[in-house]
């Protein structure tokens, strides 16, 4: 959108802000040449058109501000680097932070802040600002942080500060005025805590420069001078009341001003004390002390950041150190130089007591043995030597570091034959040490470090990180007082573990491409309360896991997919666990366990949910864990056997309801008793032989008909015909069942005496069954089906189902009432018996039922 300022508001929706209206555009002309290159005069009528130029340039410029982004709250307002020439019109009243850094602004008129009377913190650092409105800041009379560093200001603008009464942090350094007089308006600033001031064009600090601030209590004065300070008047310093003094100076044409300096500062309440580029340019050979009246400050603290140091320079600072107040010191990214001449006063002396030795960013690593001897080493109770880029320990180095409790040598680049050698003498030498860091170096072998420090009896935190230990199966001894050990950025393997210290309470193996644990260490570490794994290759946590005392664990950032409610129940004491941006499966397992963490409350997930992230299966990939959600009874185990149980029981009700109704019993009965007859028996031939022309079944309400009519009639038959009823004919004292089986497979035929008392039988309902079974083995049907009483088929019980089925398919004889058509019956049961001649093998062989036609 033309000529508006964009901002966010509210759900992070940007929309834009009012912007001013833009001229009205004159006519419409050609389109002119707005750029001449080279330099070239124009042509006579470029005049007209270059004024054309500047007003579309003009126009342009108001119509497409970059974006400002403003939060929610419509507080914070961010327009850092968007090549702004001027402060955006539009922006909201209601700001308390503006950061305008880093953008191309030349000036501030008066009405740029106008509107934001809520204004506490404005930045326009890194700009090209000459000129600040009297009344620029009329408006934000709460104004507290203001910065102007790095800009082109030719003089302080002390009218536009006058109205900011509040202003507690004011930061004006390397601009572009040469004095760095401050006017009584700075006296009116009570509430200024933090002042910079300065530039590359100061080369002159007169008395009276700050004589307005001998009432406010600073807590930090900073000054930038030039290159070369060409001038200090004595006297200029006595006015701060500063606790901390940052001197961004060189005096490499005026050494003799440091001592003025310090002069000035006696009595002040100065705690902290850093100079910058001291020397920026050449070494110090001259034979006055730089730094005399060091002691007779209060500082405790001193820092010199860059600059030239050598030999004799370095011997002064600490002689006035060792006389002085100053328990920390720091040399950080010095130049350091051997000294033509060495001055050898004072060699001997005792070293400077001190809390915190700081040697860092030291291209140099003479710095450490600088008069040729590591006695200046003997009083620092902290001592850190980081990226001097040394790469060996003397014998005699451990030795005067007696007092040493902290020593740091991170960053450097020590290998393993270098940091120890067996040559020295290590037994005693740090009775103080309590904590030892060896981070970012190049030692290889875990065993040289356990060997170096086993005899150090106070030792109680190492750190070897950012080293390539780990790697070789070692055994390690080991200090026995070490509680704390950091390995990670290592390469670190499962036989790693036996060279581990098993008295430790915390441990690091991060980031170390560790792919296995051993179990067995955690065994036997009893004390280990914190372990951090994060950034390996560990495929999976095993359940047998056992660390009783273990209270943090971190394993982000594997390569395992499964955890599980037994994965972690050997750590009673657990209470945070960090187990993010591994590849999981999002199954039962994984629900269960983190339903039950969210019961208990314990372990706490420290990353959830945050790159908790399902990759299997492959429907829920990129899905976060907490949005996996399955079926109600898909993971709740007791629901879904009580389901089961409940599914289970209907399916058996409802199947003994459906053998009832199909009379299942009883086929089952029949079934069990017709195979134990069959085969429970031995056999005395494979042959069958028949005995009987026909086996009779009948009802015994039945008996008298088949006595009188059926027996009487075929066996006075000439020849007769042998027929079995279970009256006469069965053996006494046998199964009732193994009598019908074995005479229903003696006979070739098995007639049957239909009627209502035969279907209330339940033995003829199991000869009928035998006798069909019989017949399905042996390929033929030889039953006989004799009609005495008129019988409803379909009206038969379900397990007369064969019956019905016979009834229906196979024709049947009926008994006739009328004496005219019985001798018919007989002659046609007679045919279906055959002849009664001699009985023998497979008599019952012959297909003797004729199919029905309807």
């Amino acid at each position: 959108m033309p000529g508006a300022v964009w901002g966010r508001l509210r759900g992070d929706a940007w929309m834009p802000l009012p912007a001013p209206a833009p001229l009205p555009p004159p006519a419409a002309p050609p389109r002119p040449p707005c750029c001449h290159a080279g330099g070239h005069a124009a042509p006579p009528t470029a005049g007209a058109r270059g004024v054309w130029c500047l007003v579309l340039l003009a126009l342009a410029g108001d119509a497409a501000w970059p974006p400002c982004r403003i939060d929610a709250d419509n507080e914070t307002g961010l327009c850092k680097g968007q090549d702004l020439l001027r402060v955006p019109r539009g922006l909201p009243g209601g700001l308390r932070s503006l950061d305008l850094s880093y953008n191309k602004l030349r000036e501030i008129t008066a009405g740029d802040f106008a509107g934001m009377t809520q204004l506490r913190r404005l930045d326009l650092g890194y700009n090209n600002i000459s000129r600040i409105a009297p009344d620029a800041f009329l408006s934000n009379l709460l104004l507290e942080h203001l910065r102007l560093f790095n800009n082109s200001l030719h003089h302080i603008p002390a009218l536009a500060l006058q109205p900011l009464v509040n202003l507690r942090w004011l930061d004006m350094s390397n601009n572009l005025y040469c004095s760095a007089a401050l006017g009584s308006v700075f006296g009116e600033l009570r509430r200024l805590q933090v002042l910079s001031l300065g530039g590359p064009l100061l080369r002159d600090i007169s008395r009276g420069d700050f004589a307005v601030l001998k009432d406010t209590a600073l807590q930090k004065f900073a000054i930038k001078s030039a290159s070369s300070l060409r001038r200090y008047e004595a006297g200029a310093f006595s006015w701060l009341n500063t606790t901390e003094l940052w001197c961004d100076m060189a005096l490499d044409e005026s050494a003799a001003a440091l001592p003025v300096m310090l002069r000035d500062l006696r009595g002040k309440p100065l705690d902290y004390l850093r100079f910058r580029n001291l020397f920026e340019f050449t070494y110090y050979t001259g034979d006055a002390d730089p730094f005399a009246g060091l002691a007779e400050l209060q500082i405790t603290k001193l820092v010199f950041y860059r600059g030239k140091f050598n030999e004799n320079l370095l011997r002064l600072a600490l002689l006035n150190v060792q006389r002085s107040r100053v328990r920390d010191l720091a040399l950080v990214a010095i130049d350091f130089a051997r000294s033509p001449r060495w001055n050898n006063s004072g060699v001997g002396a005792a070293a400077p007591r001190l809390d915190r030795l700081l040697l860092q960013d030291i291209s140099n690593p003479d710095v450490l043995r600088f008069d040729w001897t590591f006695t200046w080493l003997s009083g620092v109770a902290a001592l850190s030597i980081i990226n001097v880029n040394f790469n060996y320990v003397p014998c005699d180095a451990w030795g005067e570091m007696r007092n040493v409790e902290a020593l740091d040598i991170s960053s450097n680049r020590l290998e393993d034959g270098y940091i120890y050698n067996q040559r020295c003498h290590y037994q005693g030498v740090m009775p103080k040490l309590e904590s030892f860091v060896l981070a970012s170096n190049q030692l290889l072998r875990l065993a040289v470090v356990a060997a170096l420090t086993r005899t150090w009896p106070r030792l109680a935190r190492l750190d070897a990180s950012h080293n390539g230990l780990g790697s070789l199966q070692e055994t390690c001894q080991w200090s026995p007082a070490l509680r704390w050990l950091a390995l990670h950025h290592n390469r670190v393997t499962a036989g790693t573990f036996g060279c581990l210290p098993t008295t430790l309470e915390y441990l690091d193996l991060s980031y170390s491409q560790l792919d296995r644990l051993d179990m067995d260490y955690f065994t036997r570490s009893p004390r280990l309360r914190e372990l951090r794994l994060s950034g390996n290759k560990i495929k999976f946590i095993p359940s047998e896991w056992r660390c009783p005392r273990l209270e943090v664990l971190t394993v982000d950032g594997n390569s395992f997919g499964v955890i599980n409610r037994g994965s972690f129940v050997n750590m009673p004491r657990l209470v945070s666990l960090a187990a993010g941006n591994n590849p999981y499966h999002c199954t039962c397992d994984l629900y269960l366990f983190l339903e039950e963490t969210r019961r208990r409350g314990r372990p706490l997930l420290a990353d959830w949910p945050h790159n908790w992230t399902c990759y299997h299966p492959e429907p829920l990939l990129d899905t976060a864990v907490a949005a996996y959600a399955p079926r109600p009874l898909e993971c709740d185990v007791p629901a879904l056997v009580a389901v089961a149980a409940a599914s289970t029981a209907v399916a058996v009700a409802a199947c003994a309801v459906l053998c009832w109704k199909l009379d299942a019993g009883w086929y089952l009965r029949a079934t069990y008793r017709l195979v134990r007859a069959k085969y429970g028996r031995r056999r005395t031939d494979t042959v069958r032989r028949c005995s009987y022309h026909a086996f009779i079944s009948y009802s015994r309400a039945d008996a008298d008909w088949v006595r009188q009519e059926l027996l009487h009639r075929l066996e006075s038959n000439t020849p007769p015909y042998r027929l079995c009823i279970h009256e006469r004919d069965f053996t006494p004292g046998r199964w009732i069942i193994d009598n019908i089986v074995e005479n229903i497979e003696r006979s070739a035929k098995v007639i049957f005496v239909l009627s209502r008392s035969f279907v209330d039988s339940e033995w003829c309902n199991y000869e009928l069954y035998f006798a069909h079974q019989r017949a399905v083995g042996l390929g033929s049907e030889d039953v006989i089906l004799v009609v005495k009483e008129p019988i409803d088929a379909w009206g038969l019980p379900r397990r007369f189902a064969r019956l019905r089925k016979m009834l229906g398919s196979k024709t049947y004889l009926e008994w006739p009432h009328e004496l005219g058509r019985r001798p018919f019956f007989w002659l046609q049961l007679r045919s279906l018996l055959g002849s009664p001649g001699e009985l023998g093998p497979s008599a019952g062989e012959e297909e003797t039922v004729v199919d029905a036609t309807t």
